[in-house]
């Protein structure tokens, strides 16, 4: 994962461009993705999809012809969507298309104009205060040319059509934990359940943010009624502690498996609750739409220093960090796949057990005494509204062993599966 993030990190990448299908043939390297193209022009719910942007170079030189900022150095370096533009400019009216961050001298911000005819550098702010005054060369070529917004997905079937979906955004450039974390997680991801007979389907998402999963949204109504829930990966590779956003239902199986995962998994999170302002959940989670689409990511957007600033790179992130991250998800459809509602067909009192050979069943397992109690605990709440997470939690038994006791008294005809 770590060493695909490196492989991408370069690229430039905005909500349209060759940056996104570059990127996304490079994952086409490692799965069977399928890329669509979605035209300018074309009206998508509220929205209609951009003119698409390009970029070749971008330059500030002084009056000695020496380049102070050049885009080649760093994607960063450029307002993203910057209008074509070169002319020569004295520093008084530079400035007004020159962005710092004062608080952090050192570092590049990430900025962009999507949807206003603009155009800017970004530099450090020590970069921008050594600049002296005088007249300064300013070019930018780019296009911004009717042309097509980018996205990819990838659909694994399972047994059954519902499905959920992961969905992660590709439209940052040289970012490495917002979002390239999420985009190897997620490809890697797939590469696994791609081996796995499956009872769900997966729905893989790579779009540009907002613009990208409307644009998937306005194309796809017909896919939604089959959709249970899904999770926006982002924000994966740092060693912030892990944070579950809940879906705008905030009791969806998907909540209560990301939360259940995170508890058994014993590692330091938090629970936070649903609001309209994030990532793509947020779009997910339209009151038209309405999908359980949680978030679950290490640090919280926003949260950190490095968020959206050139500090945000490969020294950033890390491999243990994104290896934990991907163990967690994995570990989420694990639990999806395994999870069972029952029913006990013994229900009129406790079931006689002995003359099932069900003592016999457990009797030399190292795990005795717990499995008793897990066949106790599963007998007693198989009433058709419980599942196998509503048994573990309640019990404070781990959800593998729920399940090894499920279906051993399958097997021994005292429970069925709830419709």
């Amino acid at each position: 994962m770590y060493a695909l993030a490196e492989r991408l990190y370069p690229i430039c990448r905005s909500i349209t461009g060759e940056g996104v299908r570059e990127t996304l043939r490079i994952l086409q390297e490692y799965a069977p993705i399928s890329i669509h193209e979605v035209p300018t022009g074309t009206q998508v719910f509220d929205w209609e999809v951009p003119k698409e942007w390009n970029i070749s170079q971008a330059w500030i030189k002084n009056s000695a012809g020496e380049k102070v900022v050049d885009f080649m150095d760093h994607s960063l370096h450029v307002l993203s969507y910057s209008i074509p533009i070169h002319k020569i400019l004295p520093l008084s009216q530079l400035r007004d298309h020159l962005y710092s961050l004062p608080d952090q001298p050192d570092l590049i911000p990430y900025r962009t104009s999507y949807y206003q005819s603009n155009w800017g550098f970004c530099l450090s702010h020590r970069q921008l205060e050594a600049l002296e005054d005088g007249d300064y060369e300013v070019c930018i070529s780019s296009s911004l040319e009717a042309g097509s917004l980018t996205y990819a997905e990838y659909l694994l079937p399972g047994r059954s059509k519902d499905e959920f979906i992961f969905s992660t955004h590709v439209c940052h450039p040289s970012l490495a934990n917002d979002n390239l974390s999420g985009v190897v997680m997620l490809i890697h991801l797939l590469r696994k359940l791609q081996h796995q007979d499956l009872r769900y389907s997966y729905r893989f998402l790579f779009v540009p943010g907002t613009i990208g999963s409307i644009c998937w949204l306005a194309q796809n109504a017909d896919k939604l009624a089959t959709i249970k829930g899904g999770l926006i990966a982002s924000l994966l590779g740092d060693g912030g502690k892990f944070h579950y956003k809940l879906s705008r239902h905030e009791d969806s199986i998907i909540d209560k498996v990301a939360q259940f995962v995170l508890t058994e998994m014993e590692v330091d999170h938090e629970v936070i609750p649903f609001s309209p302002y994030g990532y793509d959940e947020r779009q997910y989670g339209s009151p038209g739409i309405n999908l359980a689409v949680g978030s679950l990511t290490r640090s919280t957007f926003g949260s950190f220093p490095q968020y959206h600033t050139s500090a945000d790179n490969l020294d950033f992130i890390q491999p243990r960090h994104l290896a934990q991250s991907y163990q967690l998800y994995s570990a989420v459809v694990d639990l999806l796949e395994l999870n069972r509602t029952y029913v006990n067909l013994s229900p009129m009192g406790e079931p006689q057990l002995g003359r099932r050979g069900l003592y016999d069943a457990i009797g030399g397992a190292s795990d005795q005494k717990a499995m008793q109690m897990a066949i106790l605990w599963v007998l007693n709440m198989s009433d058709g509204t419980h599942d196998a997470i509503d048994v573990a939690h309640k019990s404070n038994l781990p959800s593998s062993l729920i399940v090894k006791v499920c279906a051993l008294l399958l097997d021994k005809g005292l429970l069925r599966e709830s419709d």
